[in-house]
């Protein structure tokens, strides 16, 4: 198979031209927890005894794409919950991706963990096996929050877990965040403040800080129908966004994503940077999702039929689409007004065949009187205000 093709469900090769600052990625998915959060609509599991065929399955799955011949610069293993694995498992899977594929050099190795479940052995067998950056799903630092949310850990069991990443040598740290919850706006605000100052005396390399959002068909989402709970209004959800970015800004983070901060560049999440800038990703397990550059496809939401599929020698893919240059130009523009380099307006315009400049001057000129976008450097920018309505600029 020629380098940069990606099998498609139907075994046909879709070939895409590979920039070496384009490399794909590979995402890992750990369908397993042990409970779920009441605002998680990611797809997962509480049969733990499913993991041993999960993981077998899983190794049939990186063989029927053992002869994809592009070279992966990160790794990420998310899920779910990947740290309910034991040491020697989560040790063992990561030696079976780097032998099932070609991974680079100092590749961004990644892998998400909860509080609750990380001990100095389960470090020491992620170091081991050359995962270099952690993502701590925290969420927050308040025990009542954390309650809410349906967290299995507590505030100071995330304190302790930081100390102990520290302990084993882990130097590009990413803690989770959660703004936004339900309750009198002044407490809310407060304790979420205090969240962050917590957050910020660990010095984190990355912060990701999520708004609260209703997601249909999750416990959350029965609260909000019922009436139980009302989330922050508009306003208010406005200004958790603008003084968090102000706090973190002033601590010398970049918010280089509507949700992401980092202290410099070189701490920007790589794996998550493709999805923002259309790049390719591999995506292995449940519900994981691919995209060769004009193919997305995905997998069985659901381990029985992942399972099935796989026992039976077949790719467990669910469906897939083919994207139109027109669905593609609109993705480009959501997913680029979602970032601090913004979209690349000779790029649209050679990829696409639209000069956003002159198709688009009038809205564009509203929105930079309106102060949510900039021209900068070719590049048409959101500004802070920009990037706190993203999802409406995209509508350009």
């Amino acid at each position: 198979m020629d380098a940069g093709a990606i099998p498609n469900p139907t075994g046909d090769i879709l070939q895409r031209s590979q920039e070496p600052d384009e490399l794909p990625g590979l995402y890992i998915h750990i369908p397993f927890c042990l409970r779920k959060c009441v605002y998680c609509d990611f797809y997962s599991s509480t049969d733990l005894t499913l993991i041993p065929n999960f993981l077998a399955a899983l190794r049939r799955e990186m063989n029927l794409n053992k002869d994809f011949k592009s070279v992966f610069d990160t790794v990420y293993i998310g899920g779910g919950t990947p740290s309910v694995l034991t040491p020697a498992v989560l040790e063992r899977l990561i030696g079976d991706i780097l032998t099932a594929f070609t991974i680079t050099p100092g590749a961004e190795i990644t892998v998400e963990a909860n509080p609750d479940d990380m001990t100095p052995e389960r470090l020491a067998a992620l170091r081991r096996a050359g995962v270099n950056r952690l993502n701590i799903g925290c969420q927050s630092f308040d025990d009542e929050s954390l309650a809410f949310l349906g967290r299995r850990h507590r505030a100071r069991q995330a304190v302790e877990t930081i100390h102990m990443t520290r302990d084993a040598g882990f130097n590009n740290l990413g803690i989770d965040l959660i703004y936004g919850l339900p309750g009198p706006p002044g407490d809310a605000f407060a304790i979420w403040l205090a969240t962050l100052r917590t957050a910020l005396a660990f010095h984190p390399e990355h912060l990701s800080c999520y708004q609260l959002t209703v997601e249909t068909d999750t416990p959350l989402a029965d609260l909000c129908r019922k009436g139980e709970i009302a989330l922050p209004d508009r306003d208010i959800q406005a200004r958790y966004f603008s003084r968090t970015a102000d706090i973190l800004e002033e601590a010398g983070y970049l918010h280089y994503e509507v949700s992401s901060f980092a202290l410099g560049n070189r701490f920007h999440s790589r794996h998550n940077s493709k999805y923002w800038n259309h790049t390719p990703y591999l995506g292995l397990g449940p519900a994981a999702h691919s995209f060769d550059g004009r193919q997305r496809r995905w997998n069985h939401r659901s381990v029985t039929a992942y399972l099935k599929d796989l026992a039976a020698g077949k790719p467990p893919v669910a469906d897939s689409e083919l994207l139109s240059d027109e669905q593609l130009r609109l993705e480009a523009l959501f997913l680029g007004l979602r970032t601090r380099r913004g979209i690349d307006l000779a790029d649209v315009k050679r990829r696409y065949g639209e000069d956003l400049l002159v198709e688009k001057e009038k809205i564009l000129k509203k929105l930079k009187e309106e102060k949510l976008v900039e021209i900068r450097n070719g590049f048409l920018v959101p500004t802070r205000a920009g990037m706190a309505v993203a999802d409406s600029l995209a509508l350009i």
